[in-house]
């Protein structure tokens, strides 16, 4: 019985010392049609490193669909030692790969119904296109930490399971300057109850 009353509390404890860091973004002087007209503020990778502390990371696998020639999701945030498969749904072959900075890799040429396995070890953002098509392209960032987000088409984003702490924020936009992303930077404090940060505006006029 003491045992179980152990058991329970460490439970309890975990679940309590985890909180939600929540916020949006909003994208600003864009010449994109979706964000133009329909306010798709999607895509937009945030991420918390703990001050002081080395980031905690858990490697899992990810997927990045290939369907009617396109990438899906376009952006995908995964942590570093993390496998990525790329199944092929499409009635036609493809050829996944990446020349950029990051990891370069190739998954060669493989056929409908298929898929290929690959591991991203370094840190950093991969570009992905389709040897085959040269329509399709996607980003993987590849992050050193576990608490990350991607925003959805509203600019919302949650981290959930964040421990309470000091970090600092990232964010990263594929139509968005270097210079621009690093103003947003930002220490922020996560306590027991979570954290929210204000809107933040992203301009694409460096695009």
């Amino acid at each position: 019985m003491l045992i179980c009353h152990i058991i329970a509390s460490a439970l309890l404890t975990g679940m309590l010392g985890a909180a939600e860091f929540r916020g949006s973004v909003e994208l600003a002087d864009s010449l994109q049609p979706s964000v133009v007209k329909n306010k798709d503020y999607s895509g937009v990778v945030i991420w918390l490193e703990p001050v002081g502390a080395p980031a905690a990371t858990a490697p899992a696998t990810f997927t990045m669909l290939q369907k009617s020639k396109r990438f899906q999701p376009h952006v995908l945030a995964v942590p570093v030692g993390s496998t990525v498969d790329f199944p092929n749904a499409d009635p036609i072959f493809h050829n996944a790969f990446s020349n950029f900075a990051g990891q370069p890799f190739d998954t060669g040429l493989y056929r409908p119904g298929t898929s290929r396995k690959i591991q991203f070890r370094r840190e950093g953002v991969v570009r992905v296109f389709c040897n085959i098509h040269s329509s399709m392209s996607a980003v993987i960032v590849v992050l050193r930490t576990s608490y990350f987000a991607v925003t959805g088409q509203d600019g919302r984003f949650v981290m959930r399971n964040v421990p309470p702490g000091d970090y600092r924020l990232h964010v990263w936009h594929e139509r968005a300057a270097p210079t621009v992303l690093e103003k947003l930077g930002r220490a922020v404090h996560v306590d027991a109850t979570g954290a929210d940060v204000p809107r933040l505006r992203i301009s694409e006029s460096g695009f």
